[in-house]
């Protein structure tokens, strides 16, 4: 469940002299020295062209009990061109479910050696690196930042309890890294251990611990990292080092370590549910005798979805009900509030009194990681659902997940591992992806071409299935006005000149429907073009979105998509009075099996009907299969890009 996966901290940490010995860093601490060569340093040999480098980092981590778990971070940047000024803009991403920020200092170093100090605000801001990715941010902006300065800035993470078992180091950034040093107090009651899953930068010594305690490494000139567009998750492929607890101690053999996990899960997970009678009467409330298996089924989901989800909430609202201790379904059920697993352990033992066969499972998202059961790391199922055996059909379901339909996980929970809970210590299963069928933007234009080439009407767009989930989960804490603007930016964003968009109703944002539909007036000047005597006019209206997808000509990581999916799009366009259709270029098909694109202009009734369609069954493709992936985008642009042939009135009249 999304909520209750905790997203992975960006690690920006403590900074300061390449030839100093790493020590622990506190608020109070003086600034480090600065290195009088690297304020006249102008370039970096090993990064050339560098906007700009760390000069150091680190990260100093504590985990040593309950109320004490913190990373102290401190930031060494040298600003080398122009361009790398912007890295004066400092962002410190966080998450309100993890923790706070605290202790913000900074300054700035001019190459003379006088310094600025930081005395401005600090704001916190919802960064947007694209449509779909979006984070908070402590922001502010460095005084006086000049190519050649040198900019510093500490802060601290005072991280939630639970985050314990969830601590790592990440030693890939988006520059060159000159020196970094990590350290860690682990939290003693548990084993511990820790892997390398994309390996370290080369000559780099793994993690080592030390006589006090304290687990320590150092690295040197790590490159940048460079992204790229539909890639893995950026974590699967940096540089980093997990570190695992485990409270049951690890084992040589992966599998036994598993059903060590799976034991535990079953033991606790039947204690939790084993309230039999109050659950017959409680699905005695839900369900009629007479309904049919699948009836049932649907009505104990959406009673369940109706328990109030902590996760959900705020993290000042959710401090209301911290007295609120669920010991068992029972408690829930009388409560009608809990955390995500309660509720679909709620939703496992009704379904059960209602007779059905049904397991508990741990599920592996692939939001943030990909799953690797050697490397034993328990957090790595971060995720369940319950699997119902009914009418012979085996159906992953997670009312937990908020707006989630019947039968529809989210998408990180789709074509994932998972561990299945029962009496054999776990066995492992795999969730299905949903095909592109069951997930698409249909959108639906009917437009007037006015006689200077300008479009003007409606265009209604319905997200379905996994795309509706994700608009409903992304805007759930956002004001109507936010969510106007949003959904006017979607529709912007496919349209591939500037357009004039309008939402003119809000749709259905609380319910847990396949389907969310939003209406909107549009006006685009200028989408037709005159040619001499002739007008032309784009078939691809909705083309916005490939209009730069893949056309780069080489590809370094894997393609990653979230999701299968299908867009469809019917576009009506009403010509001027007059006017007449010259010519209409080819249907256009591209069928690649994995992936499919069509588009057709038809004329009917002095009107031009374009239908395009866009299928994507792809979820990870190897960089080797890029050039193929390449030329099938490159022909949906080219089919796009053809244009229709008309006659404005008076050159209709001449021919």
């Amino acid at each position: 469940m999304f909520f209750r996966r905790v997203l992975l901290l960006f690690v920006l940490i403590l900074c300061g002299l390449w030839y100093f010995p790493a020590r622990e860093m506190h608020a109070g601490d003086d600034w480090l020295p600065v290195n009088p060569d690297e304020l006249k340093m102008t370039s970096e040999p090993k990064a050339p062209g560098a906007p700009a480098i760390y000069l150091y980092r680190q990260v100093d981590r504590k985990e040593t009990g309950r109320g004490n778990h913190t990373e102290s971070n401190y930031v060494r940047v040298k600003i080398l061109t122009e361009e790398g000024r912007k890295y004066g803009n400092i962002e410190i991403p966080y998450f309100r479910s993890v923790g706070a920020i605290s202790g913000i200092r900074a300054r700035t170093i001019h190459p003379d050696g006088s310094i600025v100090e930081f005395n401005g605000k600090v704001f916190d801001n919802t960064i947007v690196k694209s449509r779909t990715v979006k984070y908070l941010a402590k922001t502010f902006t460095m005084p006086d930042v000049q190519v050649g300065s040198v900019i510093e800035y500490r802060f601290m993470y005072d991280l939630e309890d639970y985050y314990l078992f969830r601590s790592n180091w990440v030693v890939s950034s988006d520059l060159f890294t000159k020196r970094a040093v990590f350290s860690l107090k682990p939290y003693e009651k548990y084993d511990l251990q820790w892997s390398m899953p994309a390996g370290l930068p080369a000559g780099t010594a793994p993690p080592k611990k030390e006589a006090d305690g304290f687990i320590r490494m150092t690295v040197l000139d790590v490159p940048a990292f460079e992204t790229e567009d539909y890639m893995p998750p950026e974590h699967e492929l940096k540089y980093r080092v997990d570190f695992v607890y485990s409270e049951d101690g690890f084992e040589s053999d992966p599998e036994r370590f598993w059903k060590k996990y799976g034991k535990r899960w079953y033991d606790s997970t039947e204690r939790f549910v084993d309230k039999r009678k109050e659950m017959e009467q409680a699905v005695g409330q839900i369900v009629s005798p007479s309904d049919p298996a699948e009836t049932k089924l649907r009505k104990i989901y959406v009673r369940c979805q109706q328990v109030k989800n902590l996760n959900y909430e705020k993290k000042e609202e959710r401090a209301s009900y911290d007295k609120l201790h669920n010991n068992n379904v029972a408690d829930v059920w009388k409560n009608q509030v809990a955390n995500g697993q309660d509720i679909n352990l709620l939703f496992l033992a009704l379904t059960r009194a209602a007779g059905f066969e049904a397991y508990y499972v741990r599920l592996s998202g692939r939001s943030e990681y990909f799953f690797n059961p050697k490397r034993m790391n328990a957090t790595e199922l971060d995720a369940d659902a319950v699997l119902v055996i009914a009418d012979g059909k085996a159906l992953f379901l997670d009312p937990a997940s908020k707006f989630a339909p019947y039968g529809l996980l989210p998408w990180y929970e789709t074509g994932v591992a998972g561990l299945r809970i029962d009496k054999q210590d776990g066995t492992w299963i795999k969730t299905e992806v949903p095909p592109s069928v069951n997930t698409k933007v249909i959108r639906q234009a009917d437009l007037k071409l006015d006689e200077d080439g300008g479009l003007e009407g409606t265009v209604t767009v319905t997200y379905t299935g996994l795309e509706a989930l994700r608009f409903r989960l992304n805007e759930r804490l956002n004001d109507d006005t936010q969510r106007k603007q949003n959904l006017e930016e979607e529709l912007k964003y496919v349209i591939p000149v500037t357009a004039e968009v309008t939402l003119l109703q809000q749709p259905d944002w609380n319910s847990s429907d396949d389907k969310l539909v939003a209406k909107f007036e549009v006006k685009i000047p200028g989408w037709a073009s005159p040619a001499g005597k002739r007008e032309l006019i784009p078939l691809g209206l909705f083309s916005g979105a490939q209009k730069h997808t893949f056309e780069h000509t080489q590809r370094t990581y894997p393609i990653y998509f979230a999701f299968f999916f299908q867009t469809e799009d019917e576009t009506n366009i009403a010509l001027p009075p007059g006017w007449k259709v010259d010519s209409l270029p080819k249907e256009t098909h591209v069928d690649a099996k994995a992936a499919e694109y069509r588009i057709q202009v038809e004329n009917k009734g002095n009107s031009l009907q374009v239908t395009r369609i866009l299928r994507s069954d792809i979820l990870l493709l190897q960089a080797s299969y890029y050039p193929t992936l390449h030329n099938f985008y490159q022909q949906i642009r080219s089919g796009d890009g053809a244009q229709a042939v008309l006659l404005p009135g008076a050159s209709s009249a001449a021919n």
